[in-house]
């Protein structure tokens, strides 16, 4: 019996400590990603490529709407998806030149909800970018960047017989 009462103890202590590090690890993803925000939960959107026009979308109903006849919702979502870009290292703003990293202007703003998110050029070593979220600078994936929206396509002359 006292056997058994001590195996119950031991694994109710395991079962509690894989639950608080499941937590710790959670809490510790959030802090390492570019904005608090659940991509699934962004509801109003703006990007700003530069060299193009301004777009906005919002999503209602579970679907993205734009002023636009047609809407690239798979875009509209790798939009939000940048939200939970995970991030490298954060460095506070100051600590940079903006021009010298492609933040002044920067290539792409974001804005999520509110959130602006901008974005710059690739780091020096490569494979990742510059972000900046209000005062900081985050260092991301290089594919961490908002893709324009598809253009239609060129008209084609039909091939002489």
């Amino acid at each position: 019996m006292k056997g058994r009462f001590i195996g119950a103890l031991l694994l109710a202590i395991l079962i509690a400590a894989v639950v608080w590090q499941w937590h710790a690890d959670e809490a510790q993803a959030r802090v390492h990603t570019l904005t608090t925000l659940d991509p699934d939960a962004v509801r109003d959107i703006e990007v700003t490529l530069r060299g193009l026009p301004g777009q906005r979308f919002e999503r209602r109903d579970g679907h993205w709407t734009s002023g636009a006849a047609h809407v690239d919702e798979g875009r509209a979502d790798d939009l939000a998806a940048l939200a939970a870009t995970p991030v490298a290292d954060w460095r506070p703003a100051v600590e940079f030149d903006p021009a010298k990293i492609g933040l002044a202007p920067p290539l792409a703003v974001l804005l999520l909800d509110g959130t602006r998110v901008e974005f710059g050029e690739m780091t020096a070593l490569g494979k990742q970018r510059y972000a900046r979220v209000g005062d900081r600078i985050a260092i991301v994936p290089a594919q961490a960047l908002p893709r324009p929206p598809r253009m239609a396509s060129l008209p084609t002359t039909a091939s002489a017989p």
